[in-house]
């Protein structure tokens, strides 16, 4: 896909010297202003014409949707000009915050959830309770388990935009072959609708991939399992739980009842999907306008993945608006970024249009989400699960976490003993990352 390319305001020197000082909370966090600013009118920001630096890793398929909706934003508000910056994830947090800790940070940004936390330590990202208040938003305007899942050290630190989770599609061709009529909504129903597709003719029908997407599958079986992936404190990986042990077994047993092949390469399950191969394959909701276009004559459905365990889970993840420490704050920027943050959340129902689901409840409830497939998904937002608020976390799991789920799923270790290993590999990690961030409390 194509990536829109925007000048970034660091110089290449500055950029890499900050960086390399970045450990607790990176060069001169001292002189970083921890607030949001005056309070917002009820019209919104009045003051004289500010332009807002905005930054954002939106770089793929979502792009234009971003861009259209900060398009309309300017068109709307003459006061107000704002300038995107775009980066690929990949670079995003490190930029943002060398500048910041630069004095060159941007006025808004958007980061994911599992990313809060860490880049609240570093005194990159400013609590935005006061903001939300500002803006009017009550947390009876989002889902209770992502208002909480916002919250470090006693502080929310963004405000959703939307959720996004992953869901299982299914060839309905395929499934019809195989007499099943619609996709199922527990383990033991899933499982027999896979031996009747493959009676259908479908030889494999649910590639279990060994990486990305294999872990979000991993976390979603642990949760419906009543298992946590780390402990409340941050300090230990509690993904070995008998309950990890379980969802990791029942991933592995899938390649060893023949529904997968062996060593099943990253993004090949989903290519598998898309050509005929397989008849169902969980993946995220980021996937619905790529199998648009680049898979018109399919015919799919999208549905919550199955309560293969205790209760109905799946893991999620969140775009957050975010105010960024300043050296100097401007009070009319700070005004005019929350009225930004407000109007894109409320007109969050264009943002589904890139394939997430809403978190402000009206845009959630609106005529124009409901018609789009990823609201097969919405009625189970209270069951989506988020990465507790720990610094460092996104490191730990790419780590430990996700090579445990590679190691079983390959057959080179037990699920026991893949967990077991990495987990006390994480638990050193854990130790490592609360030092350097200062903190062991994250409630």
């Amino acid at each position: 896909m194509a990536t829109r390319t925007h000048r970034h305001p660091l110089n290449a020197t500055v950029a890499v010297a900050c960086a390399l000082l970045l450990g607790l909370t990176g060069c001169a966090s001292t002189e970083l202003s921890k607030g949001t600013g005056p309070p917002l009118g009820a019209d919104g920001y009045t003051g004289p014409s500010v332009t807002l630096q905005y930054w954002n890793g939106f770089t793929g398929g979502d792009g234009p949707y971003m861009r259209a909706m900060v398009d309309e934003f300017n068109a709307a508000h003459k006061n107000i000009k704002v300038e995107s910056n775009t980066l690929g994830w990949s670079d995003f947090y490190q930029r943002i915050v060398a500048a910041v800790h630069a004095g060159q940070g941007p006025d808004v940004a958007v980061m994911q959830l599992d990313n809060l936390a860490t880049q609240a330590a570093r005194s990159v990202i400013v609590p935005m309770e006061d903001a939300i208040q500002q803006m009017g938003f009550t947390p009876e305007d989002f889902p209770e388990t992502l208002v909480k899942a916002t919250t470090f050290n006693g502080h929310a630190w963004g405000v959703p935009l939307d959720s996004h989770t992953i869901g299982s599609y299914a060839n309905t061709a395929q499934l019809a072959a195989g007499g099943v009529e619609a996709q199922a909504t527990t383990g033991p129903a899933f499982e027999s609708d896979l031996a009747a597709v493959q009676k259908g003719g479908v030889a494999q029908p649910f590639w279990m991939p060994n990486k990305w997407p294999a872990h979000l599958m991993f976390l979603s079986l642990l949760w419906q399992g009543g298992g946590e992936p780390y402990s409340a404190d941050g300090l230990k990986a509690t993904y070995n739980s008998p309950a990890g042990v379980a969802a990791l077994t029942w991933m592995v047993d899938q390649v060893k009842g023949g529904m997968s092949p062996t060593n099943v390469a990253i993004d090949s399950q989903y290519l598998a999907f898309k050509n005929a191969e397989t008849a169902v394959t969980w993946d995220g909701i980021w996937q619905i306008n790529d199998l648009k276009t680049t898979a018109p004559k399919l015919k799919w459905s999208l549905a919550p993945i199955p309560k293969v365990f205790a209760k109905p889970a799946s893991w999620a993840n969140s775009h957050q608006f975010v105010m960024l420490a300043q050296r100097k704050p401007d009070p009319n920027k700070q005004q005019a970024g929350k009225t930004f943050i407000k109007w894109m959340v409320e007109h969050s129902s264009e943002w589904a249009g890139a394939g997430m689901i809403p978190a402000y409840a009206p845009a959630r409830n609106s005529p124009e989400f409901k018609s789009m497939p990823q609201s097969a998904l919405a009625g189970q937002i209270d069951n989506f699960h988020y990465m507790p608020s720990i610094p460092g976390i996104g490191d730990v799991n790419a780590q430990t976490l996700e090579l445990a789920v590679s190691e079983a799923i390959l057959g080179r270790q037990s699920p026991e003993q893949a967990l077991d290993q990495q987990a006390a590999r994480a638990d050193d990690i854990l130790a490592g990352n609360a030092e350097k961030f200062g903190t062991t409390d994250q409630g």
